[in-house]
């Protein structure tokens, strides 16, 4: 993959996680960003991870049944023999039970609680959002454990599905687990990798931002990422299982228009080959399949889009392809939020 010579300004980092995770920006979020000047990606996460959490604390932090043993005077839950026979508590009217209780000790206020505490000691941080962080953390519930950072507690708390502001911090911390934020106890000075860098993430999360405002923005389109089947024959099924699998990254369907729109992270829309600019072959050839394959609805018109961020040039180009309108656009994240979506709504815009 190409790499973008510029990347996504800090400030508008927020947004598109937000959409790319299906989640309006809250308003108290946008103030809290807007309102400070951040040059890395690592404070601003912080930032948005602190704020949720906040939100969350006083919402109340999720639950989850957790077992425990104990001794009763009653049957709950597992009788556990051995040690209930080896006290001889039948005797006295007892056993040892296992059971479930609810408890504030889940998986995700541990993750949340873990990752904050990482994060008051990143150097990479102001002094001054450490110091919030701390306030932050003598709030929670002395029954939760700290869970630090890694790939099983993200497992353990993902395995619950959180959902809302829950389900958005969990994507944080997975954000930030991703961009190698050290564990507790490394060595040396903390390092935090700069994931606008990470080409195959961001392609990811320019993808899901695109399909996800469209579907948290406007209501004149069903929004989906949907699987195309060939127009094709061949002389057994398992001939046309080798086919390969047509994804769209995003389609927008009313009854009278049907979009297939393809997203690209690359830094051009074109390309230079023997010093002539040429549109990137492989990305046509792509929607061009895709609209050939696609059954067509009556009186539906099919039309297509690729859309590239504009890192070295804007391209705004139209054609006719096999009969369907294609165009080739980019669009500038480098300017204010409001022109970012001004745009994306544009696109949608009769021809």
């Amino acid at each position: 993959m190409a790499k973008t010579n510029s990347m996504i300004p800090i400030q508008n980092l927020y947004y598109l996680l937000c959409y790319a995770w299906n989640r309006l920006p809250e308003e108290a979020e946008v103030r809290a960003v807007s309102g400070q000047e951040f040059k890395r990606p690592l404070p601003l996460l912080a930032q948005v991870l602190l704020s949720g959490t906040r939100r969350l604390l006083r919402q109340g932090l999720p639950v989850a049944y957790a077992e425990r043993t104990a001794e009763l005077p009653e049957l709950r839950g597992r009788v556990l023999l051995t040690p209930t026979l080896s006290q001889d508590l039948p005797r006295r009217g007892r056993a040892v039970c296992a059971f479930d209780e609810l408890s504030p000790d889940a998986p995700l206020a541990g993750l949340l609680r873990g990752t904050l505490q990482q994060l008051s000691r990143s150097r990479a941080l102001p002094t001054e959002q450490r110091l919030q962080i701390r306030q932050t953390l003598r709030r929670f519930p002395a029954a939760v454990v700290a869970r630090p950072l890694g790939a099983a507690s993200l497992r353990a708390a993902r395995r619950l599905r959180p959902a809302g502001l829950g389900g958005f911090l969990l994507n944080v911390c997975e954000l930030l687990h991703l961009s190698a934020l050290p564990t507790p106890n490394a060595a040396g000075r903390a390092r935090f990798r700069d994931f606008r860098r990470d080409e195959p993430l961001m392609a990811r999360l320019f993808e899901q931002f695109v399909r996800n405002f469209y579907r948290l923005e406007q209501r004149q389109f069903r929004v989906s990422s949907e699987t195309i089947a060939w127009q094709a024959a061949a002389e057994t099924p398992e001939a046309l299982a080798l086919l390969p699998a047509m994804i769209t990254d995003t389609s927008l369907e009313s009854p009278a228009r049907k979009i297939i729109l393809d997203t690209k992270y690359y830094a051009a829309a074109l390309k230079r080959h023997h010093d002539q600019a040429r549109l990137i072959s492989p990305h046509l050839y792509q929607l061009y399949a895709y609209l050939q394959n696609q059954p067509r609805q009556p009186g539906q018109q099919l039309e297509g889009i690729l859309l590239y961020p504009a890192a070295t040039q804007a391209v705004d180009l139209r054609y006719t392809l096999g009969g369907h309108p294609v165009r080739v656009v980019t669009i500038d994240l480098n300017q204010p939020w409001e022109g970012i979506a001004a745009a994306l709504l544009a696109l949608l815009a009769e021809r």
